[in-house]
Order: structure tokens, then sequence, then C-alpha cells
């Protein structure tokens, strides 16, 4: 059986397609138009940003500001999550690691999760909220965003930044300090991830 072809032409212009596929094409044009929004896919989450420190309904945290684009990573907001995970060790004491972004954490926490034997890493790798699983372990200029910013009052966390075989870059809360931490030591980890614009 010869499959039915039909031309649609308009101006200078013509589509020669099958007539079964101009039909699937046409109803789901038709559906598209009358069935209530709700039945039609609609974004997850607004794309329209809570101001900085508020919980941005749908991403997974609090909204830790806006991030301009550096190197291979296009513009986006920057995510904190809502809870600390605990404390953890950084890991693998006495050894160099590929985790040496100061900005890049999703890059170091790779890294270090790939390694593996780095817990404070593995465990904002892990973690997942409003179905995101793409939380990492801020780097040290991420993590110095959110003290900028007051959205944590108090504590000292690692960073997923490297500083030495033996240290890793870590932030204190308290007074905005940040230090190295020797990576046998156990500080706070809060996970962060992005959202692209």
């Amino acid at each position: 059986m010869k499959t039915e072809m039909i031309t649609l032409k308009h101006g200078d212009a013509s589509i020669k397609m099958p007539a079964s596929s101009l039909a699937k094409l046409a109803i789901a044009s038709v559906f598209a138009q009358v069935l209530p929004p709700a039945a039609n896919v609609q974004p997850v989450a607004s794309t329209e940003a809570p101001a900085v420190g508020e919980y941005w309904a749908g991403q997974g945290g609090i909204n830790a500001g806006y991030v301009a684009a550096r190197g291979n990573v296009p513009a986006h907001y920057l995510i904190l999550g809502d809870k600390d995970l605990g404390e953890f060790k950084w890991g693998r004491y006495q050894e160099e690691s590929a985790a040496i972004s100061k900005w890049d954490g999703d890059s170091n926490t790779q890294a270090l999760v790939e390694a593996g034997g780095h817990p404070a890493a593995e465990a904002a790798n892990s973690y997942q909220a409003d179905g995101h699983a793409d939380f990492y372990l801020p780097a040290a200029t991420e993590l110095y965003q959110a003290w900028a910013h007051d959205l944590i009052a108090k504590g000292a966390y690692w960073s997923s930044s490297q500083r030495s075989a033996d240290t890793a870059f870590s932030m204190s809360f308290g007074d905005g300090g940040q230090c190295s931490s020797g990576k046998y030591g156990e500080l706070r980890v809060r996970p962060v991830r992005r959202f692209f614009i």
C-alpha cells in the first residue's frame, strides 16, 4: 500500500509529508490549544529569583546570590542547602588532590568523590532536596559568598578547595576568616548546587 502524501504550500515554501503525520501534528496542535494549562507542560519552579537568603521553592535551598560566568561554568544562582549535614573529615590527609579550584566546587567535589576517601565531599554529593541530586561541597569562594550574604551565622565549614597535601580551605562564619584546616579534622558540611539561568 502506497503512503498518501500531502503537500502544504505557503508563498514560495512547501512541505511534503505523509497524511498520517500531518493528522498527528494537527491533533497535537488542537490539544495544546484547548486543554487547560495544567494539562500542558509547565516549568516545575519559578525562574524569578527570590531575595538572597530566602528559600527558593523547587530549587532545594536558599538563594545564595548570582554568580557570573567564569571559565567553562555559565552564569548561575548559587543555591545553599537549608541545613547542615553534620561534621565530617575532609579526608586523605598527606595526599595531594585534584580539587584545587577556589571557585568551582562542583569539579572539586567530582574529583574528590572519584578518588574516594573524602567524607565531606561524599556527604555533600549524596544530598538531595526538591528532587535535585546535583549538590556538591562548595569551593572556597562559594563559602565566602554565603558568609558575605550572612546566610550562616556561626561555625566552621569545609570547602572543597585543597590548600596542600595536609590542609584544605575552611571558613569560620563567626568572624569571616578563611583558613587552612588539617584534612584529618572534622568540620561542618553545607551542600550547594547551581541553578543555571
